[in-house]
């Protein structure tokens, strides 16, 4: 009887991926993330302003998920395995000009798109939410803590802020769905280990 397609590998066709504390870093900094996406949405939308009421709590909890957001990342900083895959995502190759070029021109072929542990899609994507999370961070505390700078100030962080998150939603969607299409790819996420078969064809220059 063959094995269903969806079905994962015999433990001896896998390979380790992530560590534990990598997935709970991943898998906390969503939560939050998610948190800070949701309680956005309902302070910025008329209809789920109404729906959901408590506006002062929502507040809150919008403010405690982006105060925490950073957290999970420091804490994982005590993980060898993760400052090592930090590592990985902070540098470019020659090989990711040629992933980009690939993707750019649509090209689909695992031959044209090689890559480490990480592509240079998700490198790209790992700097940007980094970055913008940081930026964030910053215009977030002016607008909470309005002593901390001029109305000026206060007020360019306001829309900073605001359009940023607009933004992070529309790239979040996009990082959801590819995921959504790769199921080893979660599975890697969720139980650390992927199939041998799948890191030779979307990875083939990581050696684990």
């Amino acid at each position: 009887m063959s094995l269903r397609a969806d079905a994962p590998a015999p433990p001896a066709a896998r390979v380790h991926r992530f560590s534990r504390a990598e997935r709970w870093v991943h898998r906390t900094t969503a939560a939050l993330m998610g948190v800070c996406v949701v309680t956005a949405a309902v302070l910025y939308i008329p209809q789920l302003a109404v729906l959901v009421g408590r506006r002062e709590l929502v507040v809150r909890v919008h403010e405690c998920a982006g105060l925490a957001l950073p957290v999970p990342v420091l804490l994982g900083l005590a993980s060898r395995a993760f400052r090592a895959d930090l590592r990985f995502l902070n540098r470019f190759g020659p090989h990711d000009k040629l992933w980009l070029r690939a993707a750019l021109a649509r090209d689909a072929r695992p031959s044209s798109r090689p890559a480490g542990k990480f592509n240079a899609g998700q490198k790209i994507y790992a700097a940007w939410i980094a970055g913008a999370t940081l930026v964030m961070l910053g215009t977030g505390l002016l607008m909470w803590f309005t002593h901390l700078a001029p109305l000026m100030w206060r007020t360019s962080a306001t829309f900073v802020h605001d359009w940023l998150a607009l933004t992070i939603g529309v790239v979040l969607a996009g990082h959801i769905g590819m995921a959504l299409a790769d199921p080893e790819a979660r599975r890697g996420l969720r139980t650390g280990t992927v199939s041998r078969e799948w890191a030779k064809r979307e990875h083939p220059l990581w050696r684990p």
